[in-house]
């Protein structure tokens, strides 16, 4: 299972209003090299993309809403349905890392991302699911 890291920056952008995760337009962005919790704030801050040459010819199959977005007792979850990358015509990668962050946002900014422990490549016809866990996206309490 990949581990999920919230970015330092997401806290205080959540708290200026920056993100509506309710409805705004979440994207996946995949990259072999860690982010800086403490130093990344929106996309183009990142480490370098990896090419998505032979991943979907549609790029809107890495955005996503949420699927659930509300608060129960105090304690607000976000969620939203796994979302399977498919290689076509080539490999796709390596990347270890997939971010999450707000494409509806002004500057793209960052929310969190989950570190899958190691390098990953698909071969063309390959898939690779993200799966948001049985806790959803992220929780706040």
């Amino acid at each position: 299972m990949a581990t999920f890291t919230k970015f330092e920056s997401f806290v205080e952008a959540l708290a200026e209003k920056t993100h509506n995760l309710g409805s705004d337009t979440l994207e996946l962005y995949l990259t072999n090299t860690e982010p800086s919790v403490s130093a990344d704030t929106n996309k183009s801050e990142l480490p370098t993309e990896i090419a998505y040459t032979n991943l979907d010819s549609d790029p809107t199959s890495r955005q996503f809403t949420a699927t659930t977005s509300a608060q129960t007792s105090g304690t607000y979850t976000l969620d939203a349905t796994d979302i399977v990358l498919t290689a076509s015509g080539g490999t796709v990668g390596p990347f270890q890392y997939v971010v999450i962050f707000n494409q509806t946002a002004a500057a793209d900014e960052v929310i969190g991302y989950y570190d899958y422990g190691s390098p990953v490549t698909l071969q063309s016809g390959e898939t690779f699911t993200v799966t948001f866990d049985a806790d959803g996206i992220l929780t706040i309490a």
